[in-house]
Protein backbone atom coordinates (compact mmCIF):
# COMPACT_ATOMS: atom_id res chain seq x y z
CA UNK A 1 0.00 0.00 0.00
CA UNK A 2 0.55 3.55 -0.45
CA UNK A 3 1.57 5.18 3.03
CA UNK A 4 3.69 5.52 6.29
CA UNK A 5 4.78 2.16 8.77
CA UNK A 6 3.83 2.36 11.84
CA UNK A 7 6.14 4.31 14.35
CA UNK A 8 6.38 7.43 11.13
CA UNK A 9 4.17 9.00 12.57
CA UNK A 10 4.47 11.59 15.81
CA UNK A 11 2.55 14.50 18.12
CA UNK A 12 3.47 17.99 19.41
CA UNK A 13 1.82 20.35 20.86
CA UNK A 14 2.70 24.28 20.09
CA UNK A 15 3.46 25.89 23.91
CA UNK A 16 2.24 29.95 24.31
CA UNK A 17 1.03 31.05 20.81
CA UNK A 18 0.35 29.86 17.52
CA UNK A 19 3.79 32.08 16.46
CA UNK A 20 5.70 29.71 18.73
CA UNK A 21 8.25 27.34 17.04
CA UNK A 22 8.29 23.75 17.67
CA UNK A 23 10.07 20.15 16.56
CA UNK A 24 8.41 17.41 15.56
CA UNK A 25 11.28 15.32 13.37
CA UNK A 26 8.67 12.51 11.73
CA UNK A 27 6.87 12.04 7.95
CA UNK A 28 3.49 12.52 9.59
CA UNK A 29 1.57 13.38 12.27
CA UNK A 30 -0.13 15.83 14.15
CA UNK A 31 0.09 19.42 15.49
CA UNK A 32 -1.86 20.95 17.89
CA UNK A 33 -1.56 24.62 18.08
CA UNK A 34 -1.77 26.95 21.17
CA UNK A 35 -5.26 28.33 22.00
CA UNK A 36 -4.08 31.70 21.92
CA UNK A 37 -6.45 34.82 20.40
CA UNK A 38 -6.20 34.91 15.77
CA UNK A 39 -7.69 37.87 15.02
CA UNK A 40 -10.31 38.17 12.23
CA UNK A 41 -8.73 37.58 8.85
CA UNK A 42 -5.12 37.63 10.43
CA UNK A 43 -2.19 35.63 8.96
CA UNK A 44 0.49 34.25 11.54
CA UNK A 45 3.80 32.27 11.18
CA UNK A 46 5.55 29.56 13.43
CA UNK A 47 9.17 27.88 12.21
CA UNK A 48 8.71 23.94 12.62
CA UNK A 49 12.02 22.24 12.87
CA UNK A 50 11.62 18.62 11.07
CA UNK A 51 15.03 16.58 9.98
CA UNK A 52 12.99 15.05 7.46
CA UNK A 53 11.69 18.17 5.66
CA UNK A 54 13.80 19.11 2.33
CA UNK A 55 13.31 22.20 0.25
CA UNK A 56 11.98 19.90 -2.42
CA UNK A 57 8.98 18.75 -0.41
CA UNK A 58 5.33 18.67 -0.34
CA UNK A 59 3.13 19.18 3.11
CA UNK A 60 -0.11 18.10 3.06
CA UNK A 61 -1.89 19.62 6.09
CA UNK A 62 -5.14 18.72 7.37
CA UNK A 63 -7.61 20.41 9.68
CA UNK A 64 -9.14 17.10 12.22
CA UNK A 65 -10.28 18.53 15.10
CA UNK A 66 -10.26 21.02 17.77
CA UNK A 67 -11.72 24.47 16.52
CA UNK A 68 -13.66 25.65 14.14
CA UNK A 69 -13.46 23.32 10.71
CA UNK A 70 -12.88 25.95 8.06
CA UNK A 71 -12.01 28.35 10.16
CA UNK A 72 -8.32 27.82 8.89
CA UNK A 73 -6.04 28.61 5.86
CA UNK A 74 -2.73 26.73 5.93
CA UNK A 75 0.77 27.52 4.00
CA UNK A 76 3.95 25.88 4.07
CA UNK A 77 7.07 26.82 2.90
CA UNK A 78 9.68 23.98 3.03
CA UNK A 79 13.82 24.52 3.73
CA UNK A 80 16.00 22.23 4.60
CA UNK A 81 15.34 20.31 8.11
CA UNK A 82 12.71 23.29 8.46
CA UNK A 83 9.30 24.54 7.10
CA UNK A 84 7.42 27.86 7.78
CA UNK A 85 3.62 27.56 9.07
CA UNK A 86 1.28 30.28 7.92
CA UNK A 87 -1.67 29.77 9.71
CA UNK A 88 -4.81 32.45 8.54
CA UNK A 89 -7.88 32.92 10.49
CA UNK A 90 -10.54 33.22 7.41
CA UNK A 91 -13.41 34.18 9.74
CA UNK A 92 -14.93 37.70 10.62
CA UNK A 93 -14.14 36.66 13.77
CA UNK A 94 -11.26 35.88 16.74
CA UNK A 95 -10.70 32.73 17.33
CA UNK A 96 -9.21 31.41 20.39
CA UNK A 97 -9.07 27.59 19.32
CA UNK A 98 -6.44 25.28 19.86
CA UNK A 99 -7.01 23.61 16.12
CA UNK A 100 -5.19 20.08 14.94
CA UNK A 101 -4.16 19.39 11.70
CA UNK A 102 -2.60 16.07 10.30
CA UNK A 103 0.52 16.14 7.99
CA UNK A 104 1.88 13.75 5.68
CA UNK A 105 5.32 14.84 4.23
CA UNK A 106 5.69 13.83 0.60
CA UNK A 107 9.20 13.47 -1.08
CA UNK A 108 9.60 15.31 -4.09
CA UNK A 109 12.30 17.20 -6.12
CA UNK A 110 13.03 19.40 -8.82
CA UNK A 111 14.45 17.79 -11.40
Amino acid sequence: GIGYATGSGGTVTQATSKATAFTLSKLTGTITFAADALASQTTVSATWTNTFIAATDLVVFTHISGGTLGAYNVAIACGAGTATIYLRNTTAGSLSEAPVFRFAIIKSVSA
